[in-house]
């Protein structure tokens, strides 16, 4: 039986992930902010009771490191962690009061997805010899080259991205694997509110369902759906010159208060 934990549980890519996981038998730790909907969720997966709830803000390290040591003294241990919860807004740097958004951002996106991993390092590293486990970061296609009007999402995707890489070359040697998953458009709450075109969207079911099969394999890193890996690929290879051509007319996420 797997015992996976995963922050931004009770909706979008975290729910998704919740009830794929269920649905194979594993216990979870489920970690978010709202009591009643983490309950509701809880309530409606199999083996119900033996799921952990864990009603907090990620920003809040010390609830998260609380919540973690429960989790593994409950459970013997984890096996997969998933640092999921994040957030998105569109923000301009020449605006000042988008300066507490962008902090918001960063701290919810970059800083607790430190603080989500760090409780669990020393366990895993105990029980690595003989179990696998993994560490999970969620990136974004965001994060592979800074888009207009996103300045604060790109540079906390960037950063999840580069740091997840840094963490599986320094956790190499313990058997601690670490996963970076790098979503384009998917389903979900966060992008429905978008009112530009989203190519590649997918289902969040469906890309729930290929994150899990990436854990299962070991990959280091993926990006979902494929066609957006080729995209990823591509966007790296253009010069600057050329980027910024074809970008300084791209949409733009709304800004806080925006219609």
């Amino acid at each position: 039986m797997q015992r996976v934990f995963i922050t931004g549980a009770s909706s979008g890519i975290g729910q998704a992930l919740v009830r794929q996981y269920a649905q194979q038998g594993a216990v979870l730790g489920l970690v978010a902010r709202r009591a009643d909907a983490l309950e509701a969720l809880r309530m409606t997966l199999p083996n119900s009771a033996q799921h952990h709830v864990y009603v907090l803000d990620v920003t809040d390290s010390e609830a998260l490191a609380l919540a973690a040591q429960h989790f593994i003294t409950a459970e013997g241990g984890a096996d997969i962690v998933i640092a999921n919860a994040g957030i998105s807004q569109g923000t301009l740097t020449e605006f000042t009061e988008d300066l507490p958004v962008f902090k918001r951002i960063i701290e919810i996106n970059v800083c607790a997805t430190v603080a989500t991993f760090m409780p669990f390092i020393a366990s895993m590293k105990a029980q690595a010899p003989t179990r696998s486990c993994r560490l999970v970061g969620i990136g974004s296609v965001a994060g592979i080259r800074g888009l207009p009007g996103a300045e604060a999402y790109s540079a906390s995707k960037a950063a999840v991205i580069s740091y997840c890489e840094s963490l599986r070359v320094e956790l190499r040697s313990s058997g601690i694997g670490v996963v970076t998953i790098v979503p384009g458009y998917i389903d979900t709450p966060m992008t429905q509110i978008n009112s530009y075109r989203m190519p590649f969207l997918m289902p969040v079911d469906k890309f729930a369902r290929q994150v899990i099969k990436t854990i299962d394999r070991k990959q280091s890193y993926r990006v979902i759906p494929w066609q957006m890996g080729y995209v990823a690929k591509l966007l790296r290879l253009l010069p600057n010159c050329v980027y910024d051509f074809v970008f300084a007319r791209a949409p733009h996420k709304k800004r806080n208060g925006e219609q």
